[in-house]
């Protein structure tokens, strides 16, 4: 008998989807921090809002919600979630960057490339951590007859 692999999806119970979404949070705030930290050392400037905890944290919470939102329903109506997210999760990051540009002025080079590199981070924590929590399909081997 030969084994087979069946593409089925896979759920899993909405408190470990929850936990999973709140550790990526954790982690990306964390990042996020230490992004921060290090770019007020390079030189950006002290005052500049978005390097501020209450800013970034916040924002941070939203990218990860609304990415799990995203995910959620790629996941749910893509006929090929897998294709369709590979060119939309890069995508939303670049056009993520578009708002950081126009605080040049404000924030100079080094505090708008730490900004950009909040995104990078966020991105790279959470979507691991959705693969884990939210997969979009799990392979099972079953038997074929014969």
């Amino acid at each position: 008998m030969s084994r087979v692999a069946e593409t089925l999806p896979s759920r899993r119970g909405p408190i470990m989807v929850a936990g999973g979404v709140f550790v990526a949070f954790l982690l990306s705030s964390l990042v996020n921090a230490l992004i921060a930290v290090l770019a007020h050392a390079l030189g950006a400037p002290e005052d500049f809002g978005p390097l501020e905890p209450s800013s970034y944290v916040f924002l941070t919470a939203l990218g990860v919600l609304g990415g799990s939102v995203g995910w959620t329903l790629v996941r749910r109506f893509s006929p090929d979630p897998e294709r369709l997210l590979r060119r939309l999760v890069p995508s939303v990051v670049v056009l993520s960057f578009v708002p950081d540009f126009f605080l040049f002025g404000e924030g100079e080079v080094t505090g708008v490339v730490a900004l950009l590199l909040m995104h990078v981070a966020v991105a790279v924590i959470a979507v691991p951590t959705y693969y884990r929590v939210m997969p979009l399909s799990s392979v099972r081997a079953t038997r074929s007859p014969g």
